[in-house]
């Protein structure tokens, strides 16, 4: 019995499996770079616990933490209520949020990063008060309530320790919260 290979069927043959395996690189690539991967994140707002471990850069990539005196951390966590913030923030005195013993947290993770590093971030080097960035979305997560994000959260503290959360909508509300 005498063996024959067709030279052709060989090579379709390893034509096809170096494009399915081709294809299955692809994919596992894009699968693996996807953005929806969601990462269980312990939540860090809860009355009880401790912001003292908060730190984050400004809108000039200046690293920021918490000082002993700070008594509310304002968090944006949507687009239009850190435009409203910043709005605000901006009408007011160079000090204000200082005079108030309080910091201001804008949440830019959702953008893209071309979006963020092209427009946000020059953008808010515009403002005269300090602005904190999140730009990781598992930081973002762990300091965001879902049910509040369109609304600005404000977090009050005594010596580090959260003592009260509270939402807000509005620049009247945001001033009287200060």
């Amino acid at each position: 019995m005498t063996l024959q290979y067709d030279a052709d069927k060989i090579t379709n043959s390893g034509d096809k499996m170096k494009k399915v395996l081709l294809g299955l690189i692809a994919a596992m690539f894009f699968l693996g770079c996807s953005d929806d991967v969601k990462v269980k994140v312990e939540p860090k707002v809860v009355v009880g616990s401790s912001l003292a471990s908060l730190k984050l850069n400004d809108q000039f990539e200046k690293e920021h933490s918490l000082s002993v005196d700070t008594t509310k951390v304002i968090f944006a966590f949507s687009k239009d209520m850190g435009h409203m913030s910043n709005e605000f923030f901006d009408k007011q005195e160079v000090d204000y949020l200082a005079k108030h013993s309080a910091v201001f947290v804008a949440d830019v993770s959702g953008a893209p990063s071309v979006i963020r590093s092209m427009f946000i971030m020059p953008g808010l080097k515009d403002f005269k008060h300090t602005v904190l960035v999140i730009e990781d979305k598992n930081i973002a997560a762990s300091y965001r309530i879902e049910v509040h994000k369109e609304e600005i959260m404000i977090v009050e503290v005594n010596n580090f320790i959260i003592e009260k959360i509270s939402y807000i909508s509005s620049e009247e509300e945001l001033s009287k919260a200060l």
